[in-house]
């Protein structure tokens, strides 16, 4: 099984990850704002929200792309 064909095998598993990375760097956002007007814990806190949804965003983001890829590749070379 190539990368391309691994990585790529779930686009809607992809797309959900992709979805929750975005909604846990949005909380991230807002907390630390939030931080911004109380104490600096909540942007401490924000910045771990900040880190795992990139984290997440990014590896929906590359099985998306990875199946995308995969089939473009695969239809050129029938």
């Amino acid at each position: 099984m190539s990368l391309l064909e691994k990585l790529g095998q779930d686009p809607q598993r992809s797309m959900q990850r992709f979805l929750s990375g975005l909604g846990l760097f949005v909380i991230g956002v807002c907390l630390i704002f939030i931080g911004m007007y109380h104490s600096y814990i909540w942007q401490i806190i924000g910045l771990v929200f900040l880190a795992c949804g990139s984290l997440f965003a990014i590896h929906g983001y590359i099985g998306m792309f990875a199946n995308r890829l995969y089939h473009i590749v695969n239809r050129t070379k029938d």
